[in-house]
Parts: structure tokens; C-alpha cells; sequence
């Protein structure tokens, strides 16, 4: 940068200071500037200040408009006496209250609770709150905080009504039937002008505590669940052992019941639920006295205009299989509600043989009006009956088996070495083919008796029937029976020790003993020995039965043992009745007729015999292999 570049920038920097000091403004200006500017701030904030107090004065004009609408509706019905009225028959009573028109208590007769009363309190006014939400154009009635005036007050009905200054009215009428159904009937009166042309439903929103009704804290909370029936048909519930918080169901319901395991509070619409409710099931605490807290958000039919009225019905009551299809009878909607489903019969399969054999069973033997403890014992011995003819096929098909053994051992000795125990299999396999025993017969007819267990295994914990009556030591069928309890919760045992538990593994594991005897019986080679190897597990299964069903209820514990009792009776009836000799003697007679008279073989015989040849000419050529390298 040369001299005359440096000498301009400083005139250029000289020039804009100058100009800067001459421009500037006096104090007396700045001053003026300052009072402008504070003015003008002073304006803004006087603005800001006049517009908060006209908004607040919009919002209490508005606010005492809304006051002013209010008070001339409903301050009739705001506040006010609450009284109880109480609707009664031979089967329950239901106690309702004018503030919120809806039932408050309901005792369920003829059924003791748990801890020795005569009748069983479903729920009362701390437990359980039902309260319909109509959202207005400008403000929203909750039946919950309305006061209703009783009116054709009997046993069995009653009508609530909520009057307003100018001739509006909600009307909330009941009607109890003969023996567990409430019919309700909700109709406005001159409201249409307070709800938009298009409005048509109302929500409804159903909070309840269920109650701990038996004595077994943890199985009774097993079968509790929050229920819901599909408009299309079918049942589902929300996980009895999860929280779940506001779970949306999507589909149309018809009815929802907060269930227990012998009692449910059931609501059912003539319109349905709507889609989209929302369901909640939060389990409660050991000792707290409730198993689940249930909650339901629903939107059903509602008719501003009053021309139709909104229909609802209520079922507290027992879960009693048959109690529950008559309640369609009752129902006036007409609907295929399907109740019954509040009893729970198992999977599709079990629930086969539990509604078409056990239930009709069950039922033609109490009409016998015999102790329950027989009724069990009379089912098992019929059931027994009925596949007994399956047990003994099994049982011969063991037998034979057992019999053939020598002849099994003989070919195990011939084919001892590891690469020949294909071989050893298929040699099997056609020794038996020849005698015409099959392994697999002896394994079927068991299987089958399967879903019979699996069946009594969901009927039994279902079945009201038995619930508080006695047999022999058991208090109670429908619970546990202690022999001995404590107040600390064990891990995994709990705070008792069942009997009826007791007798059920300790049988499991005779059982067991006999079976595994006859299985080793019949048993060669390898088989025997991974026999031997399995042995643990076998008694490993009676005591994992125990920590499950300790739980469990006496009924069902006992049904088991008496089962084990008689399987273990009609096996050792089978083996004392069974000549070996004899039975052995018959196949070999079999054997020898079908060599005279040979039949053509096919399926699964035909392949048999056909790896049976090439088994053996395998081996042939093996040994003449190992004959030539020994010379």
C-alpha cells in the first residue's frame, strides 16, 4: 500500500467522524426524543391494559351469562336431598339414589359371603359409579350431580325425574323383573333446543371396585375380568393379569360385565356401545379386599326431541351357565346376547365337551339333590365308564408289547452296534408288524382322555354350583381347603397348604410309579435305558402340580385325585386280570395262521416288511464284508 492510499482512507475516516459530530443531537433534542419515546410506551400499556379489562369483563359478562342460563335450567336440580329408594323380589336388592338416579348398592340373596353373612353385596356407593354425560351448546348435564325427584315408587319400579324452571325434564325409569334384570329407560323432555341438530348419543361412563368375594384371594382373581359381548357375536375380556388403562375396543359391544368369578354386574344396550370404548382393568393388591378396579367409556342411543326414549338393561347376579340363557328370555331387546359366555367353558374343543356332555351331566345330577362332593365323585366314575373301553385298548396294546419283549431283546442283540440302529428300528417295527401289535395304539386311546382333564380343568372353577358346599374335611368346594395357614405370603406356596392338593400330587406320583413300571415292561435296548434317564421328570411334574394347584379350589383338586384313583384302580384291575402266558400264546396262534394263510400286505406293513428285507441284506453284505477283510 503506497503513501497516497494511506493518506486517503484517513480523509475518508477524517470526513465520516465529522459528519458523525455535526449530526449529533443536542441534549435538549435527546431529552425530547426520551419523552416521545416514554410516551408512546405509555400509550402501548395503557392499550395492552384496557384491552385485559375488556377481555375480563367479555369473560364474566359471558361467564354470568352461562351462570344466568345455568341457574335458570337446572338450579332446581343442582342441589338438593338425596334420599335412597330400594327395589326388591325373592333374588336381589338393589338400592338406588335420587342424586344421580342409578343404582348404589346391590345384594345379591340366597348366596353367603366370605365372611358369613347371609347375602353377597355386589358393590355400594364407595365401590361403584354409573353417571350419563349429554354435552350441550353451552354447557354439559352430568346425571352424576343432578338431584332427581322419585316418583310411582314400588318394589320393583320407580321413576326419577329432573325438572327444569321452563318445563325441560330428564326422566330416568326402572323397572325390576322377576328376578335379576333392571330395565331402564332414559327420555328428555323439551331439550332439543339445547343440543346441536345432529346430536343423537349419549356417554356413559361406569367405574366400578370388584369386590373380593371368596376366600382364595388369587384364584378368585384368576377368573375376574372385564367382559364385553361383539354386536357380531362373540366375547372377549381384557387380560385379568395385566393393567390396562383405557383400552380402546374398537368393534360395536352390546354389553359389558364386571365380572368376578361368581357374580357379574352386567350393562346392556338396545342400540349397542358404539365403537371406540374405552376399557379399563387395574388388579388390586392382596389384602386390599377388591380384585380389579374396572372402568368403561362408552356412547349409546339418546333422543333430544324425547320421541325415543334411550334403553338400557342391568343384570346383577350369579354366573350360573343356565341362569345366564334364560336372562335372554327376559331381556326385552331381543338380541342374541350370548351371557352364558360370562361362564367360562375353555377353548373351543373344551368348551365343546364341557356345553354338550358336562353341563348336562352336572345338571341331571343335582336335580338329584345329592352333596356335591358325590356329584364330582359320580362324574368321574362316568367318565371312566365312558372311556374305559379306550383304556383297556391301550392297556392290551401295552400288554402285548410287554409279551414280545424276549423277542425284542433278541434283536437288540443282534443289532447292538451304533450304526445299525436304524436297522434295529425297522427289524422292530416288523416283529411287531407280525404279531400284529402296533406301538402307537397303546398311546392314542390316552391321548383322548386329555381334553376330558383340560375340560373339568376350566368347568370345575366355574361351577356356582359349588360354591359353599362341603364334603368330608372340605369347607367349601369352590376354595381351597388349609390344613394348616399362616399370615407371610411364601414365594411360590403362598400363606396355606391345601389338602386336597396334597392328595392329588401325592397320587400323581403313584400313578406315575405304576406307569413307568408297565412302560419299562415293555420296553428294550435304548429305550430302557433313556426310561431311566426320564425317571426325575416324572416325579418333577407332581411337584410342579403342587405350587400351581395349591391355589386352586378343593373341587377341582379333588376331582383329580379321585380321577388318579380310579385310572390307578382300573390299571391294577387290568394287570391282575391279564395272563401273559395266555396272551402270548394268542399272538403266537395269530403269527403262525398268518404265515399259513399269508394276506398281501400294504401301507404301512407293506413298507415295513420291505425296510425290513433291505435291513437285512445290509447286514448280510456288512458281515461278508468284514468276513473278507478278516482273511
Amino acid at each position: 500500500m503506497d503513501k497516497n492510499t494511506i493518506t486517503g482512507f484517513v480523509l475518508i475516516a477524517a470526513l465520516l467522524i465529522g459528519f458523525s459530530w455535526y449530526n449529533k443531537p443536542s441534549d435538549e433534542e435527546i431529552a425530547q426524543q426520551q419523552r416521545v419515546q416514554d410516551s408512546i410506551a405509555n400509550v402501548e400499556k395503557k392499550k395492552a391494559a384496557a384491552k385485559q379489562v375488556a377481555d375480563a369483563a367479555a369473560a364474566k359478562a359471558n361467564a354470568l351469562a352461562l351462570a344466568t342460563d345455568t341457574t335458570s335450567l337446572f338450579h332446581e336440580v343442582m342441589s338438593g336431598k338425596s334420599t335412597d329408594v330400594t327395589l326388591r323380589n325373592e333374588k336381589v336388592e338393589l338400592t338406588l339414589n335420587t342424586k344421580g338416579a342409578t343404582v348404589q348398592k346391590a345384594v345379591i340373596k340366597g348366596f353367603a359371603d366370605r365372611n358369613g353373612n347371609n347375602d353377597v353385596t355386589l358393590f355400594d356407593a364407595k365401590d361403584q359409579q354409573l353417571k350419563f354425560m349429554l354435552a350441550g351448546k353451552e354447557t354439559n348435564l352430568v346425571t352424576s350431580d343432578m338431584y332427581f325427584t322419585p316418583s310411582n315408587v314400588t318394589d320393583s319400579t320407580v321413576t326419577f325425574t329432573a325438572a327444569t324452571a321452563n318445563g325441560k325434564s330428564l326422566t330416568i325409569s326402572y323397572k325390576l323383573g322377576k328376578d335379576y334384570m333392571l330395565h331402564a329407560s332414559i327420555q328428555a323432555n323439551g331439550m332439543a333446543g339445547m343440543f346441536s341438530p345432529n346430536y343423537n348419543t349419549i356417554d356413559v361412563e361406569w367405574t366400578d371396585k370388584c369386590r373380593q368375594q371368596e376366600k382364595g384371594f388369587t384364584f378368585e382373581n384368576r377368573y375376574a375380568s372385564l367382559t364385553y359381548h361383539l354386536t357380531e357375536g362373540g366375547t372377549d375380556y381384557l387380560n385379568e393379569g395385566k393393567e390396562l388403562t383405557d383400552e380402546t375396543v374398537e368393534d360395536n359391544i352390546d354389553w359389558v360385565a364386571f365380572k368376578n368369578q361368581f357374580f357379574s354386574a352386567v350393562m346392556i344396550a338396545e342400540k349397542d356401545l358404539g365403537k371406540n370404548a374405552k376399557m379399563t382393568s387395574i388388579p388390586q393388591e392382596k389384602g386390599s379386599g377388591y380384585l380389579k378396579q374396572y372402568g368403561a367409556k362408552m356412547k349409546t342411543f339418546f333422543d333430544p326431541t324425547g320421541k325415543q326414549p334411550t334403553e338400557l338393561e342391568f343384570y346383577y347376579g350369579p354366573n350360573d351357565f343356565r341362569l345366564l340363557q334364560n336372562v335372554e328370555e327376559e331381556s326385552k331387546f331381543g338380541k342374541d346376547l350370548e351371557m352364558q359366555r360370562l361362564v367360562y367353558l375353555g377353548w373351543p374343543l373344551f368348551r365343546i365337551i364341557n356345553r354338550w356332555f358336562t353341563i348336562y351331566v352336572f345338571d341331571w345330577l343335582t336335580k338329584l339333590d345329592i352333596n356335591m362332593g358325590i356329584v364330582l365323585i359320580l362324574i368321574t366314575m362316568l367318565l371312566k365308564f365312558i372311556t374305559f373301553p379306550l383304556v383297556k385298548k391301550s392297556y392290551m396294546s401295552s400288554a402285548k408289547m410287554r409279551v414280545l419283549k424276549p423277542k425284542l431283546d433278541e434283536i437288540t442283540k443282534k443289532y447292538d452296534k451304533p450304526e445299525d440302529q436304524m436297522m434295529k428300528q425297522q427289524a422292530m417295527m416288523a416283529e411287531y408288524s407280525k404279531y400284529g401289535v402296533s406301538p402307537l395304539s397303546g398311546c392314542l386311546p390316552m391321548l383322548i382322555q386329555m381334553p376330558i382333564w383340560i375340560a373339568m380343568f376350566n368347568f370345575v372353577p366355574n361351577a356356582i354350583q359349588l360354591r359353599g358346599e362341603s364334603f368330608l374335611w372340605i369347607s367349601d368346594l369352590s376354595t381351597y381347603d388349609p390344613i394348616i395357614e399362616w399370615h407371610t405370603n411364601l414365594w411360590l406356596i403362598g400363606d396355606h397348604l391345601s389338602l386336597t392338593c396334597i392328595l392329588f400330587c401325592v397320587a400323581n406320583v403313584l400313578y406315575s410309579m405304576m406307569t413307568m413300571r408297565q412302560q419299562r415292561d415293555q420296553m428294550v435296548g435304548q429305550q430302557a435305558e433313556q426310561m431311566k434317564a426320564m425317571q426325575w421328570m416324572m416325579y418333577l411334574m407332581p411337584v410342579m402340580f403342587f405350587f400351581m394347584f395349591n391355589d386352586y379350589s378343593a373341587g377341582l383338586n379333588f376331582y383329580y385325585f379321585i380321577s388318579l384313583f380310579f385310572s390307578a384302580a382300573i390299571m391294577w384291575t387290568l394287570r391282575k386280570t391279564t395272563n401273559d402266558e395266555k396272551l402270548l400264546s394268542i399272538l403266537e396262534a395269530k403269527y403262525e395262521e398268518n404265515k399259513k394263510n399269508p394276506k398281501k400286505t400294504s401301507g404301512l406293513a407293506a413298507r415295513l416288511e420291505a425296510m425290513q428285507k433291505q435291513a437285512e441284506e445290509l447286514r448280510k453284505q456288512r458281515e461278508e464284508m468284514e468276513r473278507r477283510k478278516g482273511h
